[in-house]
């Protein structure tokens, strides 16, 4: 028997495993989640990997709020089941966001794709973002 907690507010669909695919669009309405983004205190930075993206980022969680308010439905990817590697699960919508913006490294203006993958909690009242990072 496996064992999972399910720390999202959706909890439907197939049972959480490793890149389980959730089809059937957005799970949570943009309007949520830029409302909880309004507030960066409503963000968790869930796994360590997105703590270490955003930090790599040179992003606060303010950064990070401002990010998911701006989102749009065109940028929806799709839905998947993830984890934190300690057999809690959320199932997260992911999005991809195009940027043009200035470049230190190359010292000009290029396009940036941001790859961000979040849920709301079970509460209704946090928004778990579970990655946060530049496209690979």
């Amino acid at each position: 028997m496996v064992n999972f907690k399910v720390i999202s507010e959706y909890s439907g669909g197939p049972v959480p495993g490793d890149r389980v695919k959730i089809g059937m669009g957005p799970l949570y309405p943009l309007e949520r989640v830029r409302a909880l983004a309004k507030d960066p205190q409503q963000l968790r930075l869930w796994t360590r990997r997105c703590a270490k993206d955003v930090l790599n980022l040179d992003w606060s969680e303010v950064d990070v709020a401002e990010f998911l308010a701006e989102l749009q439905p065109h940028q929806y990817i799709d839905s998947e089941w993830c984890t934190n590697g300690s057999g809690v699960w959320a199932a997260c919508d992911a999005y991809e966001v195009k940027r043009r913006e200035p470049v230190k490294t190359a010292n000009k203006e290029m396009n940036v794709v941001y790859f961000v993958k979040f849920a709301i909690g079970k509460t209704g009242s946090l928004v778990l973002v579970v990655s946060c990072h530049v496209s690979n």
